[in-house]
């Protein structure tokens, strides 16, 4: 079967109205309760298409619940402890569902209250749920409940990009060579950009597909995803509010910086320390900046140092799918002859 949705529509990112995405979690899985599951689904009369099989990495846990991550006061302070537990390295199923406007909260619906213990008969996780609340809190986990579908149209998107890429790109060396560049808000209202990848393309880097856009707020918690799971190293300050100050509804600008194997530490290095005052002369934030970590932390801010590049080849991953999303994946392929910084279509 084929790993693309059947319409142009979900890739094109237009119609996430009428689209959802189905994860059958682990204990799903486990249980042997996939196919009931989306028979029920598509019982209901909505059009369920291109499953697939993969095992889930705790990033993309981390990014399906992010707004329980971000929600310290409701969530448990180990919660990303039970995601890995329960995600983490386990099979799961993913799948499309396509119905009319609407979809997302009749999915909902059908799939019925989070503690299968209170889910009414009729739904999923009533008729086939075996777990409670109760016991899932007496035993320091998460609550096992077969399903989740997406929320919204926005969650749809987000959820088709973390879990719909090509499936060779688990294994595709392409992001071995390649990095997103995030140039921040700072730099984009300081007028650095072209001054910021100038440098990365001086330093043996072909930049490529630079990319306008304003920020939406998942972008930002997809992005800095750590910092929310983390958010206990930062008493001081509230981070989910941070980043939406820093970031949400604000212009920045992504590109492509593609090199040979070892791209990330390089542009690690080209970058200098995330405090511009301690970055060595010769680095962009240690020539360019003009913030210091001790002035963020008085205003009970994040730090503003200009520019961001993946840490590795996964964090390239989930930054071109965070800032490029599923349909640019074509972007990828390689530049023969290098182009530099050539705008995409948004």
């Amino acid at each position: 079967m084929s790993r693309k949705p059947p319409s142009g529509a979900v890739v094109d990112g237009i119609d996430f109205d009428r689209w959802a995405v189905i994860l059958c979690k682990p204990d799903c899985v486990e249980r042997g309760l996939v196919q009931r599951v989306l028979d029920m689904i598509r019982a209901s009369g909505v059009t369920v298409t291109d499953r697939m099989d993969v095992v889930a990495q705790p990033w993309q846990a981390h990014v399906v619940y992010r707004d329980l991550l971000a929600e310290a006061k409701r969530a448990p302070r180990d919660l990303s402890t039970y995601l890995d537990e329960a995600f983490a390295d386990r099979p799961v199923s993913v799948a499309l569902a396509h119905g009319e406007p609407g979809i997302h909260a009749w999915l909902r619906q059908l799939v019925g209250h989070t503690d299968p213990t209170l889910a009414v008969a009729g739904t999923i996780r009533g008729d086939l749920g075996d777990d409670s609340l109760s016991v899932a809190l007496a035993e320091r986990r998460l609550v096992r409940n077969l399903v989740h579908t997406s929320d919204d149209p926005d969650a749809a998107r987000r959820d088709f990009g973390t879990w719909f890429r090509d499936g060779d790109c688990l294994a595709d060396p392409v992001f071995e060579r390649c990095s997103v560049i995030l140039c921040k808000p700072d730099a984009v209202e300081r007028g650095l950009v072209d001054a910021v990848l100038d440098r990365i393309g001086a330093a043996q880097v072909a930049v490529s597909d630079r990319l306008d856009l304003t920020v939406q707020a998942w972008q930002a918690h997809v992005h800095y995803w750590d910092l929310l799971v983390d958010a206990d190293w930062f008493p001081d300050r509230d981070i989910p509010a941070c980043l939406d100050a820093e970031y949400a509804d604000r212009p920045v600008t992504v590109a492509l910086a593609h090199g040979e194997p070892g791209v990330h530490h390089r542009l690690r290095q080209l970058l200098g320390h995330f405090d511009p005052t301690r970055a060595a002369a010769g680095t962009i934030r240690g020539d360019l900046g003009d913030d210091s970590l001790a002035a963020a932390l008085a205003e009970r801010r994040l730090v503003r140092n200009l520019v961001h590049t993946s840490d590795d080849l996964d964090a390239a991953r989930r930054d071109f799918g965070t800032w490029y999303g599923a349909r640019r994946r074509a972007l990828l392929s390689p530049l023969s002859p290098p182009r530099q910084r050539t705008s995409v279509d948004t």
